[in-house]
């Protein structure tokens, strides 16, 4: 009785080894940047490919009428671009820096209409929030974007379903590069965060709008953006990254 009882063990014990090994295996092959939720094929991305040397640089919250230009002022300077996932709100107000945007060669992304928590309202204020933003950003540059960032990063199958139908994907941020700028922590306390742990395929997260008196994020970008340039990082939009790490064609074949 005693071996039939150790010979179990032993047989439990090799299946628990091999079905370790077997979800190591698959974690490690999987692609790290994008993630299916639920048994949707829309995809959430948080990060991109680390095989590449390159950065996402993403601006939530604008356009606003002095930060947002002095970012894009920056962003020229140092020939670096970005993805600015507007309010609709504010698109409507500041057409014309939404137009600079696209022109200068950024990404514009929708962060819906007036940034409500998507977990909290129904499928058809989701649907509502962003389908308006689609539209006021087409009205506005001829574009709808092809990414989405919930606000709060909140969202719900809902929240993907909708997006998905417009062959958007969801769009996170590295989870150890939300520089919290929105806050005002410090210039010094934006660039350590945004500098501390980089690496390659990260999304970092800033605002361009806040609603403080001036915003740490523009003069912390004045230390970030060469200091990324010297460590031989390129920028590339979100759309950019997506294709760069082919996340995206994988996910959609994926069930």
């Amino acid at each position: 009785m005693n071996k039939i009882r150790k010979d179990i063990n032993i047989i439990l014990d090799i299946t628990i080894i091999v079905m370790v090994f077997m979800i190591v295996t698959i974690y490690n092959t999987y692609p790290k940047s994008v993630y299916t939720f639920s048994n949707n094929r829309a995809v959430i991305v948080s990060r991109g490919s680390k095989e590449d040397k390159v950065v996402a640089l993403t601006f939530d919250d604008g356009p606003h009428p002095k930060y947002t230009v002095e970012i894009l002022d920056l962003l020229k300077q140092y020939d670096a671009k970005a993805t600015f996932f507007v309010l609709g709100k504010y698109a409507e107000i500041y057409p014309d820096i939404i137009k600079r945007q696209v022109a200068e060669g950024h990404e514009i992304g929708n962060h819906s209409y007036s940034h409500v928590n998507m977990k909290k309202v129904s499928a058809k204020i989701i649907k509502q929030e962003f389908e308006k933003t689609q539209d006021i950003v087409y009205s506005i540059a001829n574009i709808r974007p092809k990414v989405f960032r919930p606000p709060y990063g909140n969202y719900n199958d809902d929240v993907v379903k909708i997006v998905s139908s417009d062959d958007s994907s969801v769009v996170l941020w590295t989870f150890y590069q939300d520089s919290k700028d929105w806050s005002n922590p410090g210039v010094d306390v934006v660039i350590d965060t945004t500098l501390s742990k980089i690496q390659n395929g990260d999304i970092i997260l800033f605002h361009d709008y806040v609603y403080k008196p001036e915003s740490h994020t523009v003069e912390a970008l004045k230390v970030i953006l060469p200091q990324l340039i010297e460590e031989g990082y390129s920028f590339v939009t979100m759309s950019e990254l997506i294709n760069i790490s082919q996340d995206r064609k994988v996910l959609n074949n994926y069930n």
